[in-house]
Order: C-alpha cells, then structure tokens, then sequence
C-alpha cells in the first residue's frame, strides 16, 4: 500500500531554483544562517501571492514550486495561520530540512512563473 502524500508549495527565486536543480528537483537547498526556518506553504494561491508580491518585486523573477511530502512525517509540524485564510504554511526549522527532503515524493515541479514586465519602469 502507498503511503498518503501531502502536495505543499514552496515560492522560490532564481537562486533557490538553480540550486533545486542542482539536487535534481529532489530536494531544497540548506537554509543560511539568518534563515532559522524552512516555510512550504499549504497552497498554490498563497505561494502564487508571495511570488507576485514579493519575489517578483525584490529579485524580478519568481516561481512557484509543487511537490508531495509523506503526510505521516509532516504531522510533526503545526500548521501555522499568518494572516488571512489562505495564509497557512509550515516551520520547519533549519536543521530538519534534510530529513524533510528525505520524506519529499518524487520531484519538485515548478508549476507558475512570474516575471517583471520588461516595460515596468515605476514612477519616477
């Protein structure tokens, strides 16, 4: 019997995706030494909000991850609302991320990309 997976959404830049790459879509990179936690979020309408308005806006290119983690691991970690309705996401600090890329299922897809419009000039 196959274990019950849980699709989560994580929004990246270009930098935390070449380094996805880099782990064949298998797993996320370490977190830096100000990044105290790993935060997936539970849907795509959040993940896309995040891209938009804040990826986007500070690196000029974002994207929005999919993967499936084994739901059986991931009820060590409380959901955690931070906002609105759809604001629900997970902490998982730092130094468990390689155990949670241990429990990811399959690869991580890049499923929405968001770029700034090349004629975006702001008001000046």
């Amino acid at each position: 019997m196959k274990n019950k997976t849980t699709i989560l959404y994580r929004p990246v830049n270009d930098k935390e995706l070449d380094l996805i790459k880099k782990l064949d879509y298998r797993g996320f990179p370490p977190r830096l030494p100000e990044q105290p936690f790993f935060y997936p979020v539970m849907n795509e309408e959040y993940a896309t909000q995040i891209t938009r308005d804040w990826n986007v806006r500070t690196y000029g290119v974002g994207f929005v991850t999919k993967f499936q983690v084994d739901t059986a691991y991931l009820e060590k970690f409380e959901i955690q609302n931070v906002g609105g309705p759809i604001h629900n996401e997970l902490w998982v600090p730092a130094n468990e991320l390689e155990a949670f890329n241990k429990h990811i299922v399959g690869k991580i897809e890049v499923i929405r990309e968001f770029r700034k419009q090349d004629d975006e000039k702001g008001n000046s």
